[in-house]
């Protein structure tokens, strides 16, 4: 059941596009140190350790975890095997302002999957506010020349990006209608716990494939370390934290406008840390997919 959107939900729903746009500047800063895949699972595996203190009784034979364990491997897949592993994939050929800016599209994608799949209605407004957002995603992927769209240039990163959206959409979707009885629900860390213990299965698996496949490689030193801490406490633990509580408080389709955030802080840490300054089909691209926002969050 979802609330009035208060100030102490919007700064709940603000925190996690912070610590996101310094997930993907810091996934572009070691790319060249070490694969996706492997990064994702060994940001999931610190992140373990770090919440199992707190949550290690989700983990005993009796808990409801294993009542509904297919859920809980359905949210471990989308939102922490599935999601972040393709994040870091786009980020070895797009920029974070790129990625973030294809990852705008979430309120597109949330009203879609909604829509079709958990039987949300979807207004007019919301339609027009929709297509102005694609137009701005469009925009990115065509870096501001339209020609490219129609010879297919695409960077591959974009596409991962994308594909990384519509699994968090669904993930968002699932997080809102889980509402089975039981202590892990009410408890943060016990139901990100849950996710994690199929998340690290699914993970694992893809960064196994990784090294199968000869992709694999670590590139071990302080910088690599340092950026995993972070990863681990903050995007990973402190905005799953804080995206869980405003979802259930505001609802997927309002969350999902929050994430367009992510661009702005994005475009000020690449500027600080990497030297990438916003283009200005990068401006225009942001004016049309907070134009979709305004339009469609109107009453």
């Amino acid at each position: 059941m979802t609330q009035k959107l208060t100030p102490g939900t919007a700064v709940l729903l603000v925190i996690p596009p912070l610590l996101w746009a310094g997930n993907a500047v810091t996934g572009r800063l070691v790319h060249d140190l070490i694969s996706p895949a492997a990064l994702n699972f060994i940001r999931w595996v610190l992140a373990f350790f770090i919440l199992l203190p707190l949550a290690h009784g989700v983990l005993h034979k009796n808990s409801p975890l294993w009542a509904h364990w297919r859920r809980y491997a359905l949210l471990g897949l989308l939102g922490i095997g599935l999601y972040n592993a393709l994040q870091y994939m786009a980020l070895q050929t797009s920029t974070p302002i790129n990625a973030t800016l294809v990852g705008s599209s979430m309120p597109v994608w949330m009203l879609a999957v909604g829509a079709l799949f958990f039987g949300a209605t979807i207004t007019r407004r919301q339609v027009a506010g929709a297509l102005l957002s694609v137009c701005g995603v469009l925009l990115v992927l065509s870096r501001g020349e339209w020609a490219q769209l129609l010879a297919f240039r695409l960077v591959p990163g974009d596409l991962f990006m994308l594909l990384a959206t519509i699994s968090w959409a669904f993930y968002s979707w699932l997080l809102a209608r889980t509402s089975e009885p039981g202590s892990i629900r009410g408890d943060w860390a016990a139901f990100l716990m849950a996710q994690m213990v199929f998340g690290l299965a699914w993970s694992g698996s893809f960064a196994g494939a990784e090294w199968a496949t000869g992709h694999a490689h670590t590139t071990w030193g302080w910088p690599l370390v340092a950026a995993l801490a972070f990863i681990a406490v903050g995007p990973a633990v402190l905005a799953y934290r804080c995206w869980g509580v405003g979802v259930q408080r505001a609802g997927p389709a309002v969350a999902g406008f929050f994430v367009n955030l992510t661009p702005l802080f994005a475009g000020l840490l690449s500027a600080a840390f990497l030297g990438e300054t916003p283009q200005a089909f990068h401006g225009v691209a942001f004016a049309l997919i907070v134009g979709g926002i305004v339009v469609s969050s109107r009453r």
